[in-house]
């Protein structure tokens, strides 16, 4: 059985890490290498563990009807979906240029590989991971020449069953590659009632193996830390500059600042989570002996006289015995004379 980690790079993503943070620029660039850059950069001044691009070749990608047919629509980069598609895709200098600006940065730089031209694309560059689209969850041949690669896999579950998922997990245990597989929705964005969190739990149930993730396409923050609560290490959101720019995926995007509050929700949360056992921290000390209760006598009683439960109040501050000890003192005789409203102390019981 192996323990679900990844190491990437220099970081390390298992159950007791922060949430590892992967911006999904995606095509939101439309084309332009600046933009690119601006996302990447505004991604990581926002707190960002990774940038990630998606990579395909298009024409082996699609049917050539496909490819051809007219793409009318608000967001269309091309008269056609082919063209519209190309004309959204970087060469391999400009991956290379976006990479090293990544690198300068510190941020992590990686891409779907949609086919096995973009996989074999993007092992050229040397990039760190791969991530694995949804619409490829039953592409076991894509997933087993990626695995070949030898390097983490992010791998996104939207549409499918977990017959699906537990076919994946069998394909890459007999690889030995660590990867992660994520909760998510192919909804763009989907309600809120198809988010399916309860997932998260399940996969951690079902598989030792991976990392357990949430490729989120809901267009808010708070389920990203929901996830993590129930056991996601990842969290993979879209990302801009703003929801206002043209492309089908911007509306449902982050902006900077929706990135920078999630993220540091996230990081909160993992500080919150605590290692799960109650105990009493040094800030309670204070707070907790001005509201708690300790044992006082109702009245002045001579030495000798025999304590019963009418003879003992419960009165703050809690500077002495607590109120659970209550039958180890009742019945005891007095070693001393006491007066009204003196804390009781176990040492003048005789025992």
């Amino acid at each position: 059985m192996r323990n679900r980690t990844i190491l990437l790079e220099n970081i390390s993503i298992s159950d007791d890490s922060k949430c590892f943070v992967i911006a999904e620029i995606g095509h939101n660039h439309q084309g332009n290498v600046e933009l690119c850059k601006q996302m990447i950069k505004a991604a990581f001044d926002a707190g960002a563990t990774a940038v990630k691009l998606q990579k395909r070749s298009n024409k082996n990608l699609f049917t050539k009807q496909y490819f051809d047919r007219p793409y009318n629509s608000e967001n269309s980069f091309g008269a056609t979906y082919g063209e519209h598609r190309e004309n959204l895709e970087f060469d391999r200098d400009q991956y290379l240029e976006l990479q090293a600006f990544s690198a300068q940065l510190g941020v992590i730089f990686f891409a779907t590989a949609f086919d096995f031209e973009s996989a074999d694309f993007l092992e050229d560059l040397n990039v760190p991971a791969y991530k694995v689209a949804s619409g490829d969850l039953k592409n076991i041949p894509l997933i087993t020449y990626l695995a070949t690669f030898g390097k983490p896999l992010f791998l996104s579950t939207g549409g499918g069953t977990i017959e699906d998922v537990d076919r994946v997990v069998a394909t890459l245990d007999d690889t030995g590659v660590q990867y992660c597989i994520m909760q998510c929705t192919a909804g763009y964005p989907p309600a809120w009632d198809e988010l399916n969190l309860g997932v998260i739990s399940e996969f951690r149930d079902r598989y030792t193996s991976p990392v357990i993730g949430f490729s989120s396409h809901d267009s808010g923050i708070a389920m990203a830390a929901a996830a993590y609560a129930l056991g996601a290490r990842v969290v993979e959101k879209h990302f801009t500059l703003n929801r206002t720019l043209k492309g089908t995926d911007h509306a449902f995007s982050l902006e900077p600042q929706g990135l920078r509050k999630m993220i540091r929700d996230l990081d909160r949360l993992h500080l919150a989570m605590g290692d799960g056992q109650k105990r009493q921290f040094a800030s309670e000390k204070d707070p907790l002996q001005k509201m708690g209760k300790k044992m006082v006598f109702v009245r002045g009683m001579t030495s000798g006289a025999v304590l019963t439960l009418e003879d003992i109040a419960y009165k703050s501050p809690g500077d002495g015995l607590a109120p659970w000890m209550i039958d180890q003192v009742v019945g005891k005789r007095l070693t001393r004379d006491v007066h009204a409203d003196e804390t009781l102390d176990i040492a003048d019981l005789q025992q």
